[in-house]
């Protein structure tokens, strides 16, 4: 029995995904865990670290990558990483971005969803959105229970 094309593109292009994640270079800390790492990270990939404080609260490093992909990432006070972002010409390394989380990342986009260049996720425990086409990437993932009082997903950009 000959699988569909649309199974084998999947396939093909998660394959390509892992290849990629798995190829990329390391840079940021990860979803979930505690930020103690960002700037060492930083100073690692020769990226620009800019870091900003919420009236919240909350900080947001920001990290542009030699590719000219800027990631953010946002630190609660209590330090965790609760959510990532990302804008730009190529992906960062979502294996170190979403750490624990990138197994349910990856388990979730291997079900069927529209488009191969499009992915929303809402699970218990994850939400992450991920878009683009060549030289455009974006997307931002959290951990709902992380968000701090008053935090909403539109503030993530």
């Amino acid at each position: 029995m000959r699988p569909s094309m649309s199974v084998r593109a999947l396939g093909g292009a998660l394959l390509l995904a892992f290849v990629a994640q798995s190829a990329a270079p390391r840079a940021l800390a990860a979803l979930g865990a505690d930020a103690a790492s960002v700037q060492a990270d930083g100073l690692h990939m020769k990226g620009q670290l800019r870091v900003s404080t919420s009236p919240s609260g909350y900080n947001v490093h920001e990290i542009e990558l030699p590719s000219g992909t800027l990631v953010r990432e946002y630190v609660s006070v209590e330090n965790k990483v609760f959510a990532v972002s990302w804008r730009g010409p190529s992906m960062p390394d979502l294996r170190q971005t979403l750490g624990s989380y990138f197994a349910q990342y990856v388990a979730a986009s291997a079900q069927p969803h529209a488009g191969h260049h499009h992915l929303d996720i809402s699970e218990p425990g994850l939400v992450a959105h991920s878009s683009g086409n060549m030289r455009s990437h974006f997307g931002f993932a959290y951990v709902p229970e992380l968000l701090p009082p008053g935090f909403s997903a539109a503030d993530i950009s």
